[in-house]
């Protein structure tokens, strides 16, 4: 449904974004997540056709954002970081007006009307201003605007920035169940908005792409080695370690205390590489102990954040392609 190759925004003495390159199939919900300056906001201008890249390539439900901007227009819902709301409107007033705006029919636009004010919580307010509005219902609103015309694909940027938790809950339901329907991309800083919200993420730093993968296959990654976690039935916490301490591959053993009498558990570091699974298995075994788990540890998403952005190269990064300025603007 979206495809970029090589995507890139220089400016006068920066480039925002460096040679970029991913794919979000047809209704996922993928999050763009990247530290604040990492070229977020600029890539979904270009995608929107609100500025075009310098080079590069971009298509959206199959239209080039160069060749054939007003067409992709069509089939794009976006919310920007400020929801584009005019507060002199009431909120059924604004949205009969965008409905006209991006094409939908004379004869379905009160229909369209009414059914996007339910499916976004916002028909107990049609009659009122928008300036009325707390930022909550304004997010709505805005989200409303976006899906009005049904399209393709929806494009979301930082959709919970400034709600109080119980606005942010409410956004990310309603995000979630426009899944299917729309293909979404949702560009966010914050990482629990990706792990509750997401299927797949695409890490951006520094104008580069680090990482694409789906949620679950990123949080199972660990930088250089393998760790697992080990609950055994002893009650020698001391031998036990002992036993593992020893077997070869293993760099590293850490007691977990769980509070339960005759259970230890331990997490144990591997070196680069090495699967030390087996070998555990046999060990505790041999030992005649009983082993109750024996699962491999991955990192929490925020760990895979920091190792991807702080410094480290992108994945499959192109060897001509030259260190990026961070993004002067502001996302």
């Amino acid at each position: 449904m979206i495809k970029v190759e090589g995507l890139t925004k220089r400016y006068a003495r920066a480039t925002a974004v460096d040679n970029i390159s991913f794919e979000v199939e047809k209704g996922q919900i993928v999050g763009f997540l990247g530290p604040n300056g990492a070229g977020k906001t600029t890539t979904m201008r270009m995608l929107t056709c609100f500025m075009p890249p310098s080079s590069g390539k971009a298509e959206v439900a199959g239209f080039d954002v160069v060749k054939s901007p007003m067409e992709v227009k069509k089939r794009i819902g976006y919310l920007p970081e400020t929801p584009p709301l005019y507060p002199e409107m009431e909120v059924g007033e604004y949205l009969d007006f965008v409905g006209k705006l991006k094409g939908v029919p004379a004869g379905d636009l009160a229909k369209r009307v009414q059914e996007v004010a339910e499916r976004c919580a916002v028909a107990d307010v049609r009659t009122k201003l928008i300036s009325k509005l707390s930022k909550g219902y304004k997010q709505r609103v805005g989200l409303a605007q976006a899906i009005i015309h049904n399209p393709d694909v929806l494009i979301l940027d930082e959709p919970t920035s400034g709600l109080d938790p119980k606005q942010i809950m409410e956004t990310r339901d309603l995000i979630r169940s426009l899944a299917g329907d729309h293909t979404i991309i949702l560009s966010t800083h914050i990482l629990t908005e990706v792990e509750q919200t997401c299927e797949q993420a695409i890490i951006i730093a520094k104008g580069k792409v680090m990482a694409t993968d789906s949620v679950s296959a990123l949080k199972n990654r660990r930088a250089g080695g393998s760790a697992v976690l080990v609950e055994v039935e002893a009650t020698n916490e001391g031998q036990v370690r002992e036993k593992l301490e020893r077997i070869s591959g293993v760099s590293r053993v850490v007691f977990k205390p769980v509070g339960t009498q005759g259970i230890v558990t331990f997490e144990v570091e591997g070196l680069s590489g090495k699967n030390i699974r087996p070998e555990i298995a046999r060990a505790v075994v041999e030992a005649g102990w009983n082993l109750n788990e024996l699962r491999p540890l991955g990192l929490s998403l925020e760990e895979v954040f920091l190792q991807l952005t702080s410094g480290a190269k992108p994945e499959s990064a192109p060897a001509e392609a030259a260190p990026a300025a961070e993004e002067k603007e502001s996302e």
